[in-house]
């Protein structure tokens, strides 16, 4: 998947060839081999991805993905979106990523620390300079972030912690927090309409998509159907968010949850809503299952859930797109407040933090939305221009180009 049509983008900004190829050429990619002993009888031996794409405005911030289908280029891939997210939302990250290719549900508690253990020490280079700072992401959590932490003794060296070892109160939900935002300007401001008694439906329950749901569905929203892995469920009169949320946490997914009725993820992305949120994995909507979309608002809440095919097709049919590089930037925000925090001791509250990924939020779909009208193209176009903007310039400034 490349994050950025450049052709595209170079009709508004002005783009050099030396510029370009700086832009989609990471700084470093590095594939480790990852060998860790998690019994008697059994080693782990797989492949460990480190991407830093750019750092002209600041050291390379991306989570760890823990998966047994993790790539280099969906690494790659995820590296530049990071770049694009923390430069829209005036960040001071650059982008980066790193993946361990291994199915986290096949690990044990002591499995997981040896694991991260070793990643600590086959990137102890990266992670003790601040070259690159992790976070979670689909398969890791707060948790193994503690274990970063123990590695490190540098607060500043990781985040996304839990907040009783240096982490940030609302860093867990921040990411559902951001989407949310993001839906209700989105609401606002295309559609002319309050979240309150707006109807949506999201694909994905986990830490993003239950957050997102739960925190529209506070605000008055009316979430008609979720989903996850296992399938759905669809209830046009309303869920109760809270108590599948609940059912989540104490089973691990949705099945057997009660409160409507079985509804597969294909049919839940045609659905007539105000709102679709797809918060699980990317490619999700694509040529083929873009045209049955009913809804009228897209907020992505995962990273690259529309393909390029798709998201022509979802702008002739004139549904909105707010792009992920915009909707789930809540948790790097979030992230950037606890980095900040361990640098100077400072504490900050989770009202203060929600405060700040809302105005961030709201403040740059505004200069989203300006662009995008005043120069007739696509939200996601208008929030690349200026995510590109931004990184061309600190890197003219920084003398690379």
């Amino acid at each position: 998947m490349a994050s950025i049509d450049f052709d595209v983008i170079g009709r508004h900004v002005d783009l050099s060839d030396t510029t370009r190829r700086m832009l989609t050429r990471p700084e470093k990619q590095v594939m480790l081999n990852l060998s860790v002993r998690l019994g008697n009888d059994e080693v782990l031996i797989t492949d460990c991805y480190v991407v830093l794409q750019n750092s002209a405005r600041g050291p390379a911030k991306g989570g760890i993905r823990v998966s047994n289908a993790v790539t280099l280029e969906e690494t790659r891939d995820l590296a530049e979106r990071m770049v694009w997210k923390t430069a829209l939302v005036r960040i001071p990250f650059g982008g980066g990523k790193s993946g361990i290719r291994v199915d986290p549900a096949a690990l044990s508690i002591h499995g997981r620390v040896a694991v991260f253990k070793e990643y600590v020490h086959i990137l102890q280079g990266e992670l003790l300079s601040g070259e690159y700072i992790p976070e979670p992401d689909m398969g890791s959590g707060p948790s193994e972030m503690a274990v970063i932490y123990g590695e490190t003794h540098m607060l500043e060296s990781v985040t996304g912690k839990p907040p009783r070892v240096g982490g940030l109160p609302g860093r867990h939900e921040a990411t559902g927090r951001g989407v949310a935002a993001a839906a209700r300007e989105g609401l606002a401001t295309r559609l002319k309409q309050d979240v309150a008694g707006a109807t949506v439906a999201v694909q994905g329950f986990g830490n993003v998509g239950s957050h997102a749901a739960l925190f529209l569905h506070e605000a008055g929203a009316r979430v008609v159907a979720v989903s996850d892995v296992t399938g759905g469920l669809h209830n046009q009169a309303g869920l109760d968010v809270p108590a599948l949320m609940r059912h989540a946490a104490e089973t691990g997914s949705l099945e057997g949850a009660d409160g409507g009725d079985a509804i597969s993820n294909t049919d839940l992305l045609a659905l007539p809503v105000d709102v679709l949120a797809p918060c699980a994995l990317e490619n999700v909507l694509t040529a083929d299952t873009a045209p049955a979309v009913r809804a009228k608002l897209i907020v992505e809440g995962a990273n690259g859930p529309t393909t390029p095919e798709a998201d022509r097709l979802l702008d002739d049919g004139e549904v909105v797109v707010v792009p992920d590089i915009l909707a789930n930037a809540g948790g790097v925000i979030a992230s950037y407040i606890e980095w900040r925090s361990a640098k100077s001791g400072s504490i900050t509250k989770k009202a203060d933090v929600y405060a700040d990924i809302e105005r961030i939020i709201a403040d740059t779909f505004t200069e989203v939305e300006a662009l995008a009208r005043d120069r007739a193209v696509s939200l996601r176009t208008a929030a690349e221009v200026l995510a590109v903007t931004e990184v061309v310039e600190a890197m003219r400034e920084r003398g690379w180009t």
